[in-house]
């Protein structure tokens, strides 16, 4: 089987090493590559690094709508197009060319979390299990039938990047076993309940402010389900501290406001009242200073007791 492989983040890269190891795989589409984070030196997408290294042919164009770039996936001739977290949405064009059609790995289970930042979105409205959906694409967002899913249970421990780490390894083996099943043409088309369907748009930067008139738990799921990104920020007198952890502290204070912080808890760091009680801020990042365990943050004095976190 021809494939032709659409994927941009490290996310996609085990999908993209497994089906490698077993396909003829035509060619790599993946985003324009942009300047790394001082804006000089380009940097590679994770998937055209892996693609160099296995001599893969490497496609960027910067639209997938014109006729240029349509008559280079037909000359590449696909029997199925894989779409990892690709970063661009596929027109009715080039869905409809593969003789097996195009597939996508999503990271939820489908139809909760379709659209962006799947995996944050489970953490931080506190479900207990996550999966990935391989489905066959269709015109609408994240809307087409499904072929199987994979599940994994969310604990306590879990961060955005422990999920998502988990998630990409087993995306890769349910896609390796969604292609199987194409290839032998026993491949379901589960149709998906779309009045059940729920969406995630991307962050703003102001959706990543906590609000600490929120419960201890939701503060506790809102900050990992923002570790390490796009990542939880509060402001105190007008400087930005970046929270990756809150403990729940369940202890009511009688005084204060939310947002307030109220204790000191010696070791571990300070408290802030919240909605329904308070929760310890256990790693911090200040403006402009290294991330700092909560301890850290009482022994540098870059919090008071009365400070208001906004």
């Amino acid at each position: 089987m021809r494939i032709l492989f659409m994927g941009t983040p490290e996310f996609a890269v085990p999908s993209f090493e497994i089906l490698n190891s077993e396909y003829d795989i035509v060619g790599a589409f993946t985003k324009v590559d942009k300047p790394n984070m001082r804006g000089k030196k380009i940097k590679f997408t994770p998937v055209k690094e892996y693609a160099l290294e296995h001599n893969i042919p490497v496609f960027q164009p910067t639209t997938l709508k014109s006729k240029e770039t349509q008559d280079l996936i037909k000359e590449l001739n696909p029997d199925l197009i894989v779409v990892v977290a690709y970063g661009k949405i596929l027109p009715k064009e080039i869905i409809e060319m593969p003789k097996y059609g195009v597939i996508n790995v999503h990271s939820s289970l489908l139809p909760k979390y379709r659209g962006a930042a799947p995996i944050n979105a489970a953490i931080i409205h506190g479900e207990k299990e996550s999966g990935v959906s391989i489905m066959y694409i269709a015109e609408e967002l994240d809307a087409g039938d499904v072929i199987l899913t994979v599940k994994t249970e969310i604990t306590d421990e879990d961060t955005f990047l422990t999920l998502h780490d988990r998630l990409k390894e087993l995306g890769a083996k349910g896609l390796l076993e969604a292609v199987k099943l194409i290839e032998r043409e026993e491949a379901p088309r589960i149709e998906q309940k779309h009045s059940e369907a729920t969406f995630v748009k991307p962050f703003s930067k102001e959706d990543c402010r906590i609000d600490w008139s929120k419960s201890e738990r939701e503060i506790f799921n809102f900050v990992r389900g923002m570790n390490p990104f796009p990542t939880a920020f509060t402001t105190c007198e007008e400087k930005i501290f970046k929270i990756y952890e809150v403990k729940e502290n369940f202890e009511t204070y009688e005084n204060g406001v939310c947002g307030e912080v109220i204790d000191i808890k010696k070791g571990k760091g300070f408290v802030v009242k919240v909605g329904n009680g308070s929760v310890i801020l256990t790693q911090v990042k200040p403006e402009n200073k290294k991330l700092l365990s909560g301890a850290d943050i009482i022994n540098g004095g870059m919090l008071k007791i009365g400070n208001i976190l906004k």
